[in-house]
Parts: C-alpha cells; structure tokens; sequence
C-alpha cells in the first residue's frame, strides 16, 4: 500500500477551522488594546507557502506553515501589527503565535534585524493571550522600533557606486609564449612608473613592455594584481586581451618545373 499522505504533500492538520476560528475570535478579544480577527476566510492551500514568507519566525511557525495544511487565522492590533494564529502539528491542544513582517519596508530594513519569533500556546484563550502579551508583543514591538528606525535612516538599499569615468586605459596582452605586455606606444606615460615597479620590462628590439615568462605563474598573477590596483587607483582603466593568432604561411601547391640535371647534355635537334 502507498502512504497517505504521500511524502511530497502539505498534510492536514487535525483541528477543524471552525474550532480554530472560535479560538482566534477569543484570543484576540483577550489581548491588550483593540485587536481583533481579521474576517478574510482561510488561505487556500497553493497560498501557504506565501503567508510563510509573511511570518515573521524562523521556527515551528514558518516550518508547520510550509509542511502542513494548517487552517490559518490572523489577527490585526490597535498600532498596526499582525499575528498570525495556526493549530499546532501533532499537538492536539496547543496554537502557534507568530507576528507578521510589517508591510510598506524594504528588504534591506530588516537586515541584522532579530525576529520577533512565535510560540505555542494551549488552547485556553485566556491563558494564550497571557503568554502572548508577555513573551511575543515586547518583541514584537522593539523589532518593529528597529525596523521604523532602518527605513529612516536608510530608505533606499545601499547600492554600489558605479566606477568613474577614465580618460586613459592601458591594454595589457597574453602572448603565446607567457609574456605578458604592451606595445610601448600604447602605454601612457603615467603607467610606465607603475609597470617598471612591478618588474616590467622595457625590451627595446620589440618595443614593449614585458613581464617575462620566467616568473613563476603564482608570482606574475600578484604582480599584476599589484599593477592593476595601482594604475585603477590613478583613474587609469586596465584591459587584458590574448594576442592575435599569427596567420601561417600560405603552402605552395604549383608543381615543379622539371629540368636536366646541372651538366646533362641537351639531346641532338632532329634534323
């Protein structure tokens, strides 16, 4: 026989939604300030996953959420926050109270933020709200604070700034025997003290400057990472390119001319 449910499936919870209605109408009616349940039906089960991203909780909540099929309840108070109200696998007589990520932020407000996370409750409404006003709306409340606080002082994400505009570049070239260089008129006169501090190379029959390849690969890879640091430091842009393939020799196909060998005697004309 196949196991029911099958493993890939949210599995249902064992309370039905009308006695997790009750409790979430009586919850909310027992905490502190004007809360009250939020009359908007149950989410459908294709919607779970999104209310888990809403939970503002990295445990059982979040968890039973995205495993489960639990009937889910949430409730608004008097200053804007929102829990969210849901039966608790595999405990018959307990809830899981969890506080909702407030709306209108932005993800890099919440960065280095701790969560306010939920907890379980038993299923007597008066005792739950206790619990809930002493354990999970303190938090709930100085995350919220840091939050409001982020968003003022940081309304936008800090993006990276874009690099300046250079007015010079320099190109350096792989070349095929492990050299590394430039044609020295295309280096500008401002690089060229750079380069000779990175045990470049002036080779005046190829007018280049060189890095030889007999530096070891471990040593010309931070040599010019050196060079490269420092010239980008100068407002100078660096390239790196292969070397252009050296074309081959076309290969001769016209045939041979036949001739007497040197000192053959030519044959008598035919009279």
């Amino acid at each position: 026989m196949l196991p029911w449910p099958p493993p890939s499936a949210p599995r249902r919870s064992h309370l039905s939604s009308q006695t997790h209605s009750t409790f979430a109408t009586e919850l909310a009616a027992h905490l502190p300030g004007q809360w009250h349940r939020r009359y908007t039906g149950f989410p459908p089960p294709q919607d779970q996953p999104h209310v888990a991203g809403q939970v503002w909780d990295c445990g059982p909540t979040h968890s039973a959420l995205l495993d489960w099929d639990p009937p889910t309840a949430f409730l608004d108070g008097p200053a804007g926050e929102q829990l969210c109200v849901i039966p608790r696998p595999r405990y018959p007589r307990q809830y899981l109270v969890a506080s909702l990520r407030p709306d209108g932020f932005k993800p890099h407000h919440f960065r280095g933020m701790d969560e306010p996370n939920g907890i379980a409750v038993p299923d007597d409404p008066v005792r739950a709200a206790a619990q809930v006003a002493r354990r999970v709306l303190p938090r709930y409340a100085e995350a919220l604070n840091a939050v409001r606080r982020s968003a003022l002082r940081q309304p936008e994400p800090p993006h990276r700034p874009a690099a300046p505009e250079v007015t010079e570049s320099l190109t350096l070239i792989w070349y095929p025997d492990g050299v590394v260089g430039a044609p020295s008129a295309s280096v500008p006169a401002v690089a060229r003290t750079v380069l000779y501090t990175c045990c470049f190379q002036y080779s005046p029959h190829e007018a280049a400057f060189v890095l030889p390849a007999s530096y070891s690969t471990g040593a010309r890879a931070l040599l010019l990472q050196s060079a490269v640091r420092q010239l980008t430091a100068q407002g100078i842009g660096v390239n790196f390119r292969h070397a252009a393939p050296t074309p081959s020799r076309p290969i001769s196909t016209a045939a041979p001319t036949l001739g007497a060998p040197p000192g053959a005697r030519q044959p008598a004309a035919r009279r």
